[in-house]
């Protein structure tokens, strides 16, 4: 057995060195004919490329198949890449719209401050909500403007559309705004276009009742009420709401106000209404003599 596989080794190397001598000389004869510049040789090359190129194909699939992979899987890498770029460009579109909406919001809500009609003779001073106080026995909301602004206890605060409430405590740098559904809150007012007087009186719901009216018959549900300026607290003609009539029939004040988004509030300064402390000349004298003076005159 030994002396047979000796046999085959010497028999196998032999035949190795061979064909690669073959192997050498097939690969450099190649090379001498890519290299030699003749158009007899370049027809022949030409000839040979025609000829064996075309049949690799199936032996090319795998290769041009394996590049078409290794293509795709970079393009999936990118597009991958490209989604997450996007979707963290998106989340931060999103807090700008956000923030966006927010600044408009605010603006909306100072333009209407400016654009309430007030009487031209008042002045006012524009504070920011800081607190909300509201609970079901007190209604009211906190303001960053006091006794250094020039604020007074009693003075009227409105939003963008109607009145708030009043001033009911002041601090050097904070006042308290008492808000019309609270149950301490008696507004005179009148009611148009009846021009009917009552009083609107909170008591904690959203809408205050309306009480005191001399001819209830001709309040209508609709109808416009504003403060009447009696006792000389509030200026008159401030919009306080509508009237509107609840379930039980009791008359009611949908307040203009929007008290779910109070956050500027604009204090009017009201120093109240002249008073007369002399009786003027259109006074008749006591005395019957000036009297029968006046009218011989």
């Amino acid at each position: 057995m030994a002396k047979d596989r000796t046999q085959s080794e010497d028999f196998s190397a032999p035949l190795r060195r061979l064909l690669l001598g073959v192997l050498i000389l097939l690969l450099l004869g190649v090379f001498l004919i890519w290299r030699i510049d003749s158009p007899r040789v370049e027809r022949f090359r030409a000839q040979i490329t025609d000829t064996v190129v075309p049949n690799f194909d199936w032996a090319m699939a795998p290769v041009t198949g394996a590049v078409n992979m290794l293509r795709n899987f970079q393009s999936y890498t990118r597009i991958v890449e490209q989604n997450r770029d996007l979707r963290r460009e998106l989340q931060d579109m999103k807090a700008w719209k956000e923030a966006a909406l927010q600044l408009e919001q605010e603006n909306a809500r100072l333009l209407d401050l400016n654009n309430v009609r007030l009487d031209p003779r008042l002045t006012y001073v524009t504070g920011v909500v800081l607190a909300d106080s509201g609970s079901p026995f007190r209604q009211s909301v906190l303001l960053n403007i006091g006794a250094r602004d020039g604020i007074i206890d009693g003075w009227a605060a409105m939003d963008g559309i109607g009145l708030v409430g009043r001033i009911s405590g002041v601090g050097q740098s904070s006042a308290r705004v008492m808000l019309l559904t609270d149950s301490s809150s008696r507004i005179p007012a009148r009611i148009q276009p009846s021009g009917q007087s009552a009083l609107i009186v909170g008591d904690n719901s959203v809408a205050p009742h309306v009480d005191f009216l001399e001819t209830p018959d001709l309040v209508r549900p609709g109808d416009r009420v504003v403060t009447s300026g009696d006792g000389g607290v509030f200026p008159g003609g401030l919009l306080i709401g509508q009237v509107a009539v609840d379930p039980s029939g009791r008359l009611r004040v949908r307040l203009a106000a929007d008290y779910e988004r109070l956050e500027f509030l604009r204090v009017l300064r009201h120093h109240g209404q002249e008073r007369l402390d002399s009786p003027g000349t259109v006074i008749a004298p006591d005395s019957p003599e000036a009297f029968s003076e006046t009218t011989d005159g």
